[in-house]
């Protein structure tokens, strides 16, 4: 499955109203923490990969994150399977994985058309918007429909961050 994705930074609360207006629907509020694993054979910074365990309200997902598809959006393949939060840690870390990072953050999820739209509050890093639509194949066009979309919040290409929460919080240290 790919996740073409577009993020930007973004006050909540005109996003927020404006998404009322269009009629996006709320879906809810999660709480996430993310801790992020490093391999022991290479350095994912560099290889542009990510895999991380996210806890969201007592259950756990590992997720793989390949490399970035485009240089436009945060388009990547995605895996993800359900799993027990620490006994997974404690797998990787026998296997000579190391943690790299954690990233705790409120998201707030709409739905509107095929989209998934999120709005973070990152501990630390602030607010934004993520747009995403998972999908097998079509990534130029489901990109475009997505920064039609953000244009209603007068967000454009050049506001595009493709750079991870992780990463950005490890610039700010």
């Amino acid at each position: 499955m790919l996740e073409i994705e577009v993020k930007a930074r973004a006050d909540h609360l005109p996003v927020k109203e404006q998404l009322s207006v269009m009629g996006a629907v709320f879906v809810g509020v999660q709480h996430h923490c993310d801790t992020y694993f490093n391999a022991p054979d290479r350095d994912f910074a560099k290889t542009d990969e990510a895999l991380r365990i996210r806890s969201v309200d007592g259950r756990s997902v590992m997720t793989y994150k390949g490399k970035k598809l485009d240089t436009l959006s945060k388009t990547r393949e995605e895996f993800e399977t359900p799993v027990d939060g620490g006994i997974t840690r404690n797998i990787l870390l026998a296997l000579g994985f190391y943690e790299s990072g954690i990233v705790k953050k409120t998201r707030e999820v709409y739905r509107f058309e095929n989209m998934t739209i999120c709005l973070d509050r990152v501990e630390g890093l602030g607010e934004f918007m993520e747009v995403e639509i998972g999908a097998e194949s079509d990534i130029e066009g489901h990109r475009e429909q997505i920064f039609s979309f953000l244009a209603n919040f007068e967000i454009g290409e050049e506001d595009s961050i493709r750079t991870s929460y992780l990463e950005m919080g490890l610039e700010e240290i």
